[in-house]
């Protein structure tokens, strides 16, 4: 590789709340690289991928976010087994030879989301109700059941029977479901005054309320839970435990 420079990055949507360039950038310094350096690619849409590896021949690996986690499966060559379990993706792996280019996608957010779910001590007999459908939701789900967890996903657009509509939440089922997950992007910075619609008069001192977003560190959805008495979390462990993975498959065979 050219002057054995190596580049990673964040490709997503909107891009401000992302603390992933501060935490690399970090980590480079601490392990002494000044030959690494951490991009971030805001893009429209998720063909753009293609333009962003062609274009920086320096780049070995790249973390995916919202909302291209299970879009960008069929732009990569290959796929770990953890990620035909989960069905998305938020790391790749970008292996050049020559004029050849290899793109592996992992998911690493497994890794994150099971440190945060026993750090959390989750009684064994707890329901979660997970908000949202998405990569992250997924995510969650298969990380949950993996514990023995039941859980139900809460969408606005339900595409299965499995799933609640927000409109059919009562205070009476968030009572029966003592985990809840804040799966989805909102409150996330920079509109950090939304919060998911739910009914929070349900929620008591009995209930453990987990926010993955963790941009602010405390979000509106877990101010409104704690008032009710809530414990609660966000999603900084969760990224910190990805991104280290990420970094360890990075630096695989090299």
């Amino acid at each position: 590789m050219p002057n054995n420079k190596r580049q990673f990055g964040l490709i997503g949507g909107s891009l401000s709340h992302s603390l992933s360039q501060k935490y690399f950038t970090k980590k480079f310094a601490e392990l002494g690289l000044t030959n690494c350096k951490y991009t971030l690619f805001p893009i429209s849409e998720v063909s753009k991928v293609t333009n962003i590896i062609s274009g920086n021949p320096n780049l070995v690996g790249l973390n995916v976010t919202s909302p291209y986690k299970e879009t960008i499966i069929p732009f990569l060559d290959e796929l770990d087994p953890t990620v035909l379990k989960l069905g998305t993706v938020n790391v790749i792996k970008i292996t050049r030879n020559g004029d050849y280019t290899t793109l592996k996608g992992y998911n690493t957010d497994i890794f994150g989301l099971r440190k945060t779910f026993t750090m959390l001590e989750l009684p064994a007999d707890c329901k979660a109700l997970i908000l949202g459908s998405g990569g992250s939701a997924k995510t969650a789900k298969v990380a949950l059941s993996e514990m023995g967890i039941k859980s139900t996903n809460v969408s606005r657009l339900p595409s299965t029977l499995d799933e609640l509509p927000y409109k059919k939440l009562t205070p009476r089922i968030i009572g029966d479901y003592k985990l809840i997950v804040n799966a989805t992007p909102v409150g996330m910075f920079p509109n950090v005054s939304n919060f998911p619609q739910i009914p929070y008069e349900g929620i008591t001192t009995e209930h453990i309320c987990l926010d993955l977003v963790y941009n602010p560190s405390k979000t509106k959805f877990m101010e409104k839970c704690e008032a009710q008495g809530a414990r609660t979390a966000n999603g900084l462990t969760m990224l910190y435990e990805q991104a280290d993975k990420a970094w360890e498959i990075w630096n695989e065979n090299i």
